[in-house]
């Protein structure tokens, strides 16, 4: 819900663009930025909304990581091609080029973004946004960012980018958890990094920062391979460290990505205990067992530990990370976790967005203690956070 407006039924982004807003697309040649994860109210993409609206001046499409069709694994190029059906090009935005070329954007007036993100630093959508932005900025190209609810919407959690560590995976300074939906995003990185771009917003209606999902929301569709569900979305901050220590296993394969950490060392029952015992906000830790689906543990049964978010609003994803590795380093020794083949440390401190963290947990810091230091570096970003909120 905007401030200021009662109550109403849930609608999207592009159902407020496409109900209200019409006079913003009207005679114009349209580009769009979306996937297939982004629904209407009646489960129709978001291309296909504007392409039975628009027609021939739906004039180019444009994937993300993962590909418009959102089948692409983690890090994997996608590349640019034609919609079967409707001939118009699908450029990819992570492949040979992350950013809109003027090439691409000849003869676009307005791009819409559409994309369902998860208020997450290292979910490389946002860099994706702010390429967008800016080069949107330098075409003369007016942007419409069609809002989406993000799974944490009231959480702002964990590091402050550092600009050294700088990266795709880490675009602006902001903390992990952002608490921004995608147009807050766009408001912020346009105000925040000086970006002269001509920006609108197709805001959600019928929406308040509600974690839980609505009865009436469209369903949700995997953004990603590896956020399969909602909840997955919600869980992503706190196991997000496994992709830079292998010897951790989150689920990635599984029907629970994100939302297990596990390993054949482990003992989940006791495990869960010493995380329950530290009345961590929000959160409950299970014993969980599954298969692991991908290495190095592909194929293994693990004694595994399910993460169940219980409040939303206050369940803090990156500090869960942190308690997670100083208890794993405290029960089962610090080689276990921390040199395991195929570490990489400097990828962790790319997601984390500082070699603090990692330093801290490698000196045995107490969690506490490492998440306090972000209190700080978090208010100067609080601030602007706030002049970003529509709702």
């Amino acid at each position: 819900m905007v401030k200021g407006q009662p109550q109403e039924k849930f609608s999207t982004g592009i159902d407020t663009l496409l109900e209200r807003h019409r006079s913003w697309l009207a005679g114009r040649r349209v580009a769009l930025l979306s996937h297939q994860a982004a629904l209407d109210r009646d489960g129709a993409t978001s291309a296909q909304r504007l392409h039975r609206e628009l027609g021939s001046r739906l004039v180019a499409l444009f994937g993300p990581e993962h590909g418009f069709y959102g089948q692409a694994g983690a890090g994997v190029p996608t590349y640019t091609r034609r919609h079967p059906d409707w001939g118009i090009p699908i450029h990819s935005l992570y492949g040979a080029c992350r950013k809109p070329t003027p090439q691409m954007l000849r003869g676009v007036e307005v791009l819409v973004c559409d994309l369902q993100d998860l208020g997450a630093r290292c979910y490389t959508y946002l860099a994706t946004l702010r390429n967008v932005l800016e080069a949107a900025a330098e075409n003369g190209v007016r942007v419409i960012v069609a809002d989406r609810p993000i799974p944490l919407p009231c959480i702002v959690d964990g590091p402050v980018l550092k600009p050294a560590f700088a990266s795709f995976v880490g675009p602006a300074q902001l903390p992990m958890a952002t608490g921004l939906t995608p147009a807050e995003s766009a408001r912020w990185l346009a105000q925040t990094l000086l970006i002269a771009v001509d920006l609108q917003i197709a805001p959600l209606r019928g929406w308040t920062r509600a974690a839980r999902r609505g009865p009436d929301w469209p369903e949700f569709l995997p953004p990603s391979p590896g956020i399969r569900t909602w909840e997955s979305g919600m869980t992503y901050l706190a196991t997000v460290f496994s992709e830079a220590l292998p010897g951790i296993d989150c689920g990635r394969g599984t029907n629970l990505a994100f939302r297990t950490v596990g390993a054949p060392w482990l003992r989940a029952e006791p495990f869960c205990e010493r995380m329950n015992a530290r009345s961590l906000p929000g959160v409950c830790f299970y014993p969980h067992c599954y298969v692991a689906g991908v290495a190095p543990y592909a194929g293994r049964e693990l004694d595994g530990v399910r993460i169940a978010v219980t409040g939303p609003d206050r369940f803090q994803p990156v500090t869960t990370s942190v308690f997670l590795l100083h208890e794993l380093a405290r029960s089962y020794g610090t080689a276990r976790v921390w040199r395991h083949k195929g570490v990489r440390p400097q990828w962790f401190d790319q997601l984390y967005g500082t070699s603090a963290v990692r330093e801290a947990l490698g000196k045995g810091a107490k969690p506490a203690t490492i998440v306090a230091s972000w209190q700080e570096q978090q208010r100067p970003y609080v601030a602007t956070r706030r002049q970003a909120l529509i709702y």
